[in-house]
């Protein structure tokens, strides 16, 4: 049993027990925040910088992340985290609020 769960992340036993999440790393899920992250606020600054005749842009998808299921409800087979649960209710006149 020592030597099953002390094989490496990306053995097959090890994906066969924990699926696609045994080949992410912390590391991955910190990358992956930061995208995420990174791509709320750059729609953030835009959406508060278009003119009020401007289409609002669309907000960013979060990373897919194994395990984690998107909009739809179904999950991901794609490797990704979801920080921009939030951002659904952000509104632009918030937004303007909040840088300015």
């Amino acid at each position: 049993m020592v030597l099953i769960t002390n094989l490496p992340r990306d053995s097959a036993v090890q994906r066969e027990l924990h699926g696609e999440s045994a080949e992410w790393s912390l590391t991955d899920h910190l990358l992956a925040a930061v995208v995420d992250n990174l791509a709320v606020a750059n729609w953030m600054f835009q959406c508060v910088n278009i003119g009020e005749d401007d289409d609002q842009p669309e907000q960013p998808k979060p990373v897919p992340r194994p395990g984690v299921k998107d909009a739809d409800g179904e999950e991901s087979n794609e490797d990704s985290m979801a920080a921009g649960d939030t951002a659904d209710t952000i509104s632009p006149a918030a937004l303007a609020r909040f840088f300015g």
